[in-house]
């Protein structure tokens, strides 16, 4: 029997329903889509492959992976509802192959076994008890199956200083502060493999995307920032010692030096791997 979980289940939930939310998702899989897709070209899946997208947001992933994968079928579930009702407009002409459904990631409503591929990008650093909710995303996946996790680590954002603020101050400790308030893990990217691997898990491999200024777009680059900033501000004053004037002095200058034609920034995303024995 899975130990009872206790706390708030979903503390950045006010920041996930924002309408920053929605164009963080879409500016982040602009970004990230072009190095992940080869990532997912490696799993050798079966031609008509379940595909389970877990905490799918507006559902911009899922349908990346119902094109990539042709014969696929794809689940996304989420708890966010105008995100799936988003995302099930804005992708009808992919149904009933792709299809939305209100699911926890913490109990989802699938038997074992049920899909060759399980993802879930942007999430597990969110959410107190990760370690409980990878257990899960490894219980619905069949033996042979893998498991796909983008686990954020906000310690891996590099950016020149700019008006006298150096952001590696920020993050340095913001997210520590944060996470211990609201019990989640902000540096949970580099404690995945700690997981997979005690979980059992074969073949576990670590890939990074780079998203910099070179490889990205400076405008959607810029955009994700910009979304952080108006979707988080308030939680930061609140939790942490940087009153909400400073959290935006910082995201400021982090979004200038990414619209700096000279300027120079580059977010690291662990993307990890395994498979389910």
């Amino acid at each position: 029997m899975a130990p009872e979980l206790t706390g708030d289940l979903n503390p950045h939930a006010v920041q996930m329903a924002d309408e920053s939310m929605v164009r963080n998702l879409d500016a982040q899989a602009r970004a990230i889509w072009p190095q992940e897709a080869p990532l997912f070209a490696r799993y050798r899946l079966p031609e008509r492959a379940s595909i389970l997208d877990a905490g799918c947001g507006t559902g911009e992933i899922s349908f990346r992976l119902a094109s990539l994968f042709t014969q696929a079928e794809v689940l996304g579930v989420d708890i966010v509802d105008a995100h799936l009702d988003l995302a099930r407009s804005r992708y009808a002409g992919l149904a009933p192959r792709l299809r939305f459904d209100h699911q926890s990631v913490y109990e989802l409503r699938e038997p074992d076994e049920r899909f060759d591929l399980t993802v879930c990008r942007h999430v597990l650093h969110a959410i107190p008890h990760a370690d409980a909710v990878v257990r899960e995303l490894v219980r619905v996946t069949r033996s042979g199956g893998y498991v796909h996790v983008i686990p954020e680590d906000y310690r891996m954002l590099h950016f020149q200083s700019r008006d006298g603020r150096d952001p590696s101050d920020f993050w340095h400790t913001g997210p520590l502060e944060f996470g211990k308030a609201t019990e989640t893990d902000l540096f949970i990217g580099r404690n995945i493999f700690s997981i997979l691997t005690r979980l059992g898990l074969r073949d576990v491999a670590m890939e990074y995307v780079v998203i910099d200024t070179l490889r990205t777009p400076r405008e959607i680059f810029a955009a994700i920032i910009e979304a952080w900033r108006d979707g988080y501000v308030d939680a930061i004053a609140e939790h942490t010692s940087y009153s909400r004037d400073d959290a935006v002095a910082y995201f400021d200058a982090m979004i200038g030096v990414i619209r700096d034609p000279l300027g120079y920034a580059c977010w690291l995303l662990p993307v990890a791997s395994a498979r389910v024995p």
